[in-house]
């Protein structure tokens, strides 16, 4: 029981319930949304570049800043500055995906791709409120626990935005057709409402004057970026960040296209792709705390990027197996497991490298760094299959996970890991 009671503190149940909202729009974006472009017989490489879509999350850091100081006016007075935009922000997010799944992508592609870029506009800025609020609600001592919950609720959130939708839209389900399935879904940020008027705002660290950015726009747009570039190895900090889960995020783009060109049926893809690795990546999540504890991050981060490596090494022999519900529910349950564990560490790391004066900003930084590599840097891998085949593609990406762990090696080499920033409230 005293290693399950620190996840049912009052700070990581609210974070769980505030991960459903933030996870289950980007599964729509990505996961749900390249299987359905799939299903519509758009070609693989057409698919890659749909992610694209998701540039805002690569680009948030440049209006966190506003989430940080500027106010929505009464809503700020009456529930603060973090719950106010996340209520302004979630209802204009329901609208949008409704928008999107009312969209036509065989015959209207760039409707479509319209309504996915507004879409991402409006989930990437959730995440910057939700990421800032989960942080200052949770403690020190609460912070592992607390962001394993966040990814067991974003989890919850990709379960009913992957496999949920998916068993709305499918003949083999309800039946409804993605609109409806769509318009359902969006109706997850419900909770997170509920959930933050229940808690209440969060403890921010008190901002103090920079005389580098004076002014409202110095210490609005400036201060944050400066605080973080002024810490000893800040650019290697954001190469570590940018390419970390490279390898991952190219292997996860392709994997529902690979499953729907082998044949898998929807209701294969729902019971072996997504039930098996939701329960596979809530047991690894629920380990991080406890890598982290016995091994401290630095190793924890080594341990979880080599576990990431092996995991595309069993979606290469997937590939290999032509059609194996097993060998594909073996693999997807081993690969969620380690995303579990390396996720909750990742995240977790990210957290404490934020100043809690800054929170906003400075996550988004982080968060929109860790994206180029599930956007632009990923985007061509739609080609790569195309040219190498699946297997040789899996086993790439196994390689490309190297450089992230050797940016690694070199900040623990020379004690630029900074992962106890978000105490520092005096610069």
């Amino acid at each position: 029981m005293d290693i399950v009671k620190p996840y049912f503190q009052r700070g990581p149940m609210a974070a769980f319930v505030l991960g459903i909202a933030s996870g289950f729009p980007l599964t729509l974006l990505i996961a749900t949304m390249t299987y359905w472009l799939a299903k519509e017989g758009i070609d693989t490489k057409t698919i890659g570049f749909a992610v694209g879509l998701t540039t805002p999350y690569t680009l948030k850091f440049l209006w966190a800043p506003l989430m940080d100081r500027l106010e929505v006016p009464l809503l700020t007075t009456l529930f603060g500055q973090r719950r106010s935009w996340l209520f302004v922000i979630q209802a204009a997010l329901v609208l949008a995906i409704w928008n999107l799944g009312f969209s036509d992508p065989k015959h209207h592609l760039a409707y479509f791709a319209l309504w996915a870029v507004i879409t991402a506009f409006l989930s990437a800025t959730q995440d910057i409120v939700i990421d800032a609020y989960r942080i200052e609600l949770l403690s020190d001592d609460d912070l592992a626990h607390g962001t394993a919950m966040n990814q067991f609720g974003y989890r919850t959130g990709n379960l009913f935005a992957g496999a949920g939708t998916v068993w709305l839209a499918s003949a083999e389900g309800a039946g409804l057709g993605y609109a409806i399935g769509y318009a359902i879904t969006g109706l997850l940020v419900v909770p997170s409402i509920i959930i933050a008027l229940i808690v209440g705002p969060g403890q921010r660290a008190p901002l103090k004057p920079d005389p580098i950015a004076p002014g409202w726009f110095g210490e609005t747009v400036i201060a944050p970026f400066l605080e973080f570039f002024r810490r000893p190895g800040a650019w290697l900090i954001l190469a570590f960040v940018l390419t970390y889960k490279l390898g991952d995020a190219m292997g996860q783009l392709m994997l529902n296209p690979m499953i729907v060109q082998m044949g898998y049926s929807d209701k294969s893809y729902i019971a072996v792709s997504k039930l098996v690795g939701f329960w596979a990546l809530i047991f690894g999540s629920a380990m991080g705390p406890i890598v982290i504890a016995r091994f401290g991050t630095v190793r924890s981060l080594f341990f979880s990027g080599g576990i990431m490596m092996l995991a595309n090494v069993g979606f290469a022999g997937v590939s290999l197996t032509h059609h194996s519900n097993a060998a594909l529910g073996a693999a997807v349950g081993l690969e969620n497991f380690f995303a579990g564990v390396s996720l909750t560490v990742f995240a977790t790391y990210l957290s404490g490298l934020s100043n809690l004066a800054f929170t906003a900003t400075q996550y988004a930084l982080l968060s929109s760094a860790a994206s180029v590599g599930r956007t632009f840097l990923s985007a061509p891998s739609g080609y790569i299959v195309k040219a190498i085949g699946w297997t040789n593609f899996y086993f790439t990406c196994v390689l490309v996970a190297v450089p992230g762990l050797i940016c690694l090696y070199f900040l623990s080499r020379f004690n630029f890991m900074h992962d106890k920033a978000r105490q520092v409230t005096d610069s």
